[in-house]
């Protein structure tokens, strides 16, 4: 399925639609996942409270949320690498198929009354296990149909379609466990499911460049690791993002205590609880845009974190559900304001080759540290109540803000990593297949004694690059007996690892790799020399 062409603009030129949603292929998929995540949450509150019917321990009630959360820790990355080296529409298709499935058997052992409290967290568990594979390829896919200019307001949408969700979905969960039962929660959301399969079925999304081999899933997952260890920019979205997961993971672990135990409420109340946390949402996921045109990322994350750490003092005091729920929102509109920010960071700061990983990366953080904390805010409200638990959460909060002082941000308008696409391979004297290996790289260089200073700074650039990208073993090395000649050397596992690693250079590291010509004064250029390790 294409898009359709865009209307020419006055100057006889083509004008690209000025919203991600003016694209077609997007418009389909963004609405049937909007659909998608209204049923997750009708489920959320299902689940969340068929557990506060099961058991009355609220460290088990908690342990709902680390059911949720453990996957994508464990699972995401795996989903990173499938994204970024497979069709990602198919592993879509298959991992909808079969978080259908799981909704479709949660619904019947709960109607059927064979449910049990260890039961519901081992299928909560397998519905999240197929959605941590699932996320990479459906966030990864907006780069496929969107240009590279949409691609933050297509953040923000998706964002919205998740906050709109938490909005009305868990109030529409309350009315449906209350009218029909939890087992008709689960029965919506298997039915959202369908409607992102149909959408998947439409969509025909243009073949992607690859490289010639395709990296072993192992090795693509190093990579992406590697990668986000090495780029300073993802790595503090990552790191910051995780800190923030873990004070936040208490609004999601303990709303159900304190609605049922707490306030004593019903489920159509917890549901509106719910929803004010994603009413805050939403408003924040229009605000932030605004604020994001204005202020730098570091600074609307500071405001996110003001009212996540407000918030969540406020449901530790809130004696009433009208207060709870104002605390709900202001959590819920921090969360969406810090969260979209890093995503958003994650997404333009990380190169091609590597932006589902990465992502996947910044997901894995985040969703560890929601599952450590609704551990640790479980036990806090069992031994010392739930309001201790928010309190604490709260001062977790304002010291995961002054942490990210120390871990700024980048100013996304600066960042170039689209490809080079400038390298070109070797011509080789014998044959080397893919696999074969480990190959060994030598570069020479020609350096005045005036320069040195200047290329030690642009050496130690390149080693920061030539790691990020998969290097191993890089050494700079000085001629004892001609003060001028410098070797830089590294080692990759085979030769198709060798391939991919120079592929992956980008617009950012161009600045170095001229800094490096200008410096070496032989006008041949740098002498480079491979070899093949051999029995």
């Amino acid at each position: 399925m294409s898009d359709p062409a865009p209307k020419p603009d006055q100057n006889g030129g083509a004008a690209l639609p000025a919203s991600p949603l003016g694209y077609k292929s997007y418009r389909e998929l963004w609405s049937a996942n909007a659909l998608s995540n209204f049923g997750s949450q009708i489920q959320v509150v299902g689940a969340a409270w068929l557990m506060a019917s099961l058991t009355s321990s609220p460290q088990i009630i908690a342990l709902v949320q680390t059911v949720t959360n453990l996957p994508t820790v464990l699972f995401i990355l795996l989903g990173g690498a499938l994204a970024d080296n497979f069709d990602r529409r198919r592993i879509m298709l298959v991992t909808q198929s079969a978080m259908l499935c799981t909704a479709l058997v949660l619904a019947t052992l709960t109607w059927t009354g064979g449910i049990t409290p260890w039961l519901l967290l081992g299928l909560i568990f397998t519905t999240q296990s197929f959605g941590s594979l699932n996320n990479p390829s459906w966030q990864a896919s907006v780069r496929d149909i969107l240009p590279r200019g949409l691609i933050s307001r297509a953040v923000a949408l998706n964002s919205l379609s998740i906050n709109l969700a938490r909005t009305v979905g868990p109030a529409l969960g309350g009315l449906i466990v209350t009218l029909l039962g939890v087992g008709a929660a689960f029965i919506a959301n298997a039915l959202s499911f369908v409607g992102f399969l149909l959408a998947l079925l439409r969509w025909r999304p243009a073949e992607r460049l690859r490289p010639a081999s395709r990296e072993p899933i192992g090795s693509a997952i190093a990579a992406g690791m590697r990668y986000a260890f090495f780029d300073r920019n993802v790595r503090n979205a990552v790191v910051r993002g995780g800190l923030s997961g873990f004070s936040a993971s208490a609004v999601f672990a303990l709303l159900p205590v304190l609605a049922r135990q707490e306030l004593k409420t019903s489920a159509l109340v917890f549901g509106i609880l719910m929803a004010s946390f994603g009413g805050g949402a939403v408003i924040s996921a229009y605000t932030a845009g605004q604020l994001r045109a204005r202020l730098t990322p570091d600074q609307v994350v500071r405001i996110a974190a003001g009212m996540m750490t407000m918030g969540l003092a406020i449901l530790g005091f809130a004696p009433v559900p009208v207060v709870a729920a104002v605390g709900a929102a202001l959590g819920g509109a921090g969360w969406t304001m810090a969260h979209s920010t890093y995503n958003t960071t994650v997404q333009l700061s990380a190169a091609p080759w590597v932006t589902a990983r990465s992502l996947a990366f910044y997901q894995t953080a985040t969703f560890a540290g929601m599952a450590g904390g609704s551990l640790v805010f479980g036990w806090v409200a069992e031994h010392q109540g739930v309001a201790v638990a928010f309190l604490v959460a709260s001062g977790a909060q304002a010291a995961a803000a002054l942490v990210g002082l120390a871990l700024p941000l980048p100013k996304l308008g600066d960042l170039k990593v689209e490809l080079l696409d400038t390298w070109r391979a070797p011509v080789l004297d014998i044959e080397v297949a893919g696999h074969e290996g480990p190959i060994r790289v030598e570069i020479e260089y020609r350096v005045a004694p005036d320069n040195w200073p200047e290329f030690a700074a642009a050496m130690r650039v390149r080693q920061r690059i030539r790691r990020r990208d998969g290097a191993r073993n890089w050494a700079l090395w000085q001629d004892v007996t001609d003060r001028t000649r410098w070797i830089e050397s590294y080692r990759v596992a085979n030769w198709g690892d060798y391939l991919r690693h120079n592929m992956r250079r980008t617009e950012a590291d161009r600045e170095n790799m001229d800094t490096l010509a200008r410096l070496n004064a032989d006008p041949a250029g740098p002498a480079v020399r491979r070899y093949i390790a051999r029995a």
